[in-house]
């Protein structure tokens, strides 16, 4: 008990300490916190006509058993053929981005794998790697030169070398070199692709596929995550790969294979919401417009960073007792931006993450750029 009484201790001194933040939906709050990237989450509209589509079908509200033990399967595979058409894979849907990483890279690394993965990386990546027990080396963020020279320092050395990047980061909102990325891993026989599109599912490309499709390299990818619990409004994850390695998947995935299944429920409202997302080219355009509104305005601040308009912002302040203190500032202001601290991002790197949606306004934008201005 002293230890864990010191370790609450230390955080609270370090400004590190977090709670549960209220219930604030309904709220007058603007809220710059969530990942609905399209705005989906808050549309009635989108809800009264799922449930009408389905008002004369029983739709389970639980699977009650694992995938492999589920008797109604109708939901999920009809997610998954959705899924799959739209890549031109198979697909197999996992309960969480993070059920989804730390199953497939400990069933997929070995004693005999390199797990060559960007410095900053989602701690699911980390976790996943943690289980595999297989040898791990990080790159420097976004630096091809660098994954470029530890693969050809070390890739010979092993029977596989498992690159592994995220299309949109979820703290800096940046990306990395997709095609650049492809075309290094075509250079080895022994590489694999793995690519977290968490962030970029809905919100980019054509159909909102991410940005391994737009960059045309879903082919060099072999294993593709997904997650429906941001743009996509709903709950669980997915992860595309060809149909070998899906049965393999099926047999060696651990959460896929001791979790209880997703809500029969809720595969049929991501199936439903999938359809749509494929045609809101409207949205993704306001979400980029948003986000240059938002670098623009957010330019020649001290902590802006100076990068390509995304629909995640960072503005770095460098310490947890400032990140805190300029998120309650917002919070008078009627604005919720919450503080981003240590373990999630590195000492020294606080800050506030600012994530944008396309149910905002170009005024919503406006109104914290001149919030921001005025607390700091």
């Amino acid at each position: 008990m002293n230890r864990i009484r010191q370790t609450l201790e230390q955080l609270r001194s370090e400004g590190n300490f977090r709670r549960i933040p209220a219930d604030s939906t309904g709220s007058a709050m603007l809220d710059f916190t969530s990942n609905d990237y399209l705005g989906i989450a808050s549309r009635e509209d989108l809800q009264k006509e799922f449930f009408a589509a389905n008002n004369d079908v029983r739709l389970p509200l639980t699977s009650s058993a694992s995938r492999l033990l589920a008797a109604g399967q109708n939901q999920y595979e009809s997610l998954e053929n959705l899924i799959g058409d739209l890549y031109g894979k198979k697909a197999l849907l996992f309960n969480s981005g993070y059920h989804a990483n730390t199953g497939l890279i400990p069933a997929l690394a070995d004693r005999d794998t390199l797990v060559l993965a960007d410095r900053l990386v989602h701690a699911s990546i980390i976790d996943g790697y943690v289980l595999a027990r297989t040898e791990m080396m990080r790159f420097r963020h976004n630096n091809m030169q660098h994954l470029a020279l530890l693969l050809e320092r070390h890739a010979s050395a092993y029977q596989r070398v498992l690159i592994v990047v995220e299309s949109v980061y979820s703290m800096d909102g940046d990306s990395p070199d997709m095609r650049r990325i492809a075309e290094l891993k075509r250079m080895y026989p022994n590489a694999m692709l793995y690519v977290d599109e968490a962030h970029a599912f809905g919100a980019v490309g054509s159909q909102g596929l991410g940005l391994s499709a737009k960059e045309g390299i879903v082919e060099d990818v072999d294993i593709l995550v997904g997650t429906l619990g941001k743009a996509g409004a709903s709950v669980g994850a997915f992860a595309v790969m060809s149909g070998e390695m899906r049965e393999y998947m099926v047999n060696r995935a651990r959460p896929l294979i001791f979790s209880t299944a997703l809500p029969p429920l809720n595969c049929a409202w991501s199936e439903f919401i999938i359809r749509r997302i494929a045609g809101m080219d409207a949205e993704r355009e306001k979400l980029a417009k948003l986000s240059e509104r938002l670098r623009t305005a957010l330019s020649g601040l001290p902590g802006a960073q100076n990068t390509a308009a995304s629909y995640i912002r960072p503005y770095i302040v460098g310490s947890a007792e400032r990140a805190v203190e300029l998120s309650q500032r917002l919070v008078e202001a009627g604005i919720k931006v919450l503080p981003i601290r240590t373990p999630t991002v590195a000492r020294g790197t606080e800050r506030l993450r600012i994530s944008l949606s396309a149910a905002m306004s170009y005024e919503d934008v406006d109104r914290l750029a001149d919030a921001l201005h005025n607390a700091i």
